[in-house]
């Protein structure tokens, strides 16, 4: 499974790109705390493209996901920024800065690509489906 959703570069974006991810990880059986991470994750990640990046040419932001086996992979294209994304160590009085904090602590891993004036974050998150977590613990329970 995988999609590609082109959005407006604008705050109510967001919302959009949550609503997408979480009905299509539902639809293919992804267990409910993965995908509120992979949500929380792709918040952060267009959050972040719309706080500090421009939009790409055609005025938009990139969202895309791609499913395989247990995991996703979410990524957010933009038209870049001044300065390298990158987690921040705010202090306990920060309004901000702490999104790819959240991203670096949720992912497995995560990371930037540049190709040419666009810039990508990506984060490759697990994603069991609901079916396999069942089964295991199913199996623990008789192994027990």
């Amino acid at each position: 499974m995988s999609s590609v959703v082109l959005l407006p570069y604008a705050p109510s974006s967001v919302a959009v790109a949550r609503q997408r991810l979480s009905t299509d990880l539902q639809d293919s059986g992804v267990y409910t705390t993965a995908i509120d991470d992979a949500v929380l994750v792709v918040s952060e990640l267009l959050s972040n493209a719309l706080r500090h990046a421009h939009p790409l040419p055609s005025g938009m932001v990139r969202v895309a996901w791609l499913r395989s086996d247990d995991h996703i992979e979410v990524a957010v294209s933009d038209g870049g920024a001044a300065t390298e994304p990158r987690a921040g160590r705010p202090t306990l009085s920060s309004l901000g800065g702490r999104g790819l904090g959240i991203v670096e602590y949720v992912a497995e891993s995560w990371g930037v690509r540049h190709d040419g004036d666009t810039t990508t974050v990506w984060a490759i998150l697990p994603a069991p489906n609901g079916a396999s977590v069942n089964g295991q613990v199913a199996a623990l329970k008789e192994a027990g």
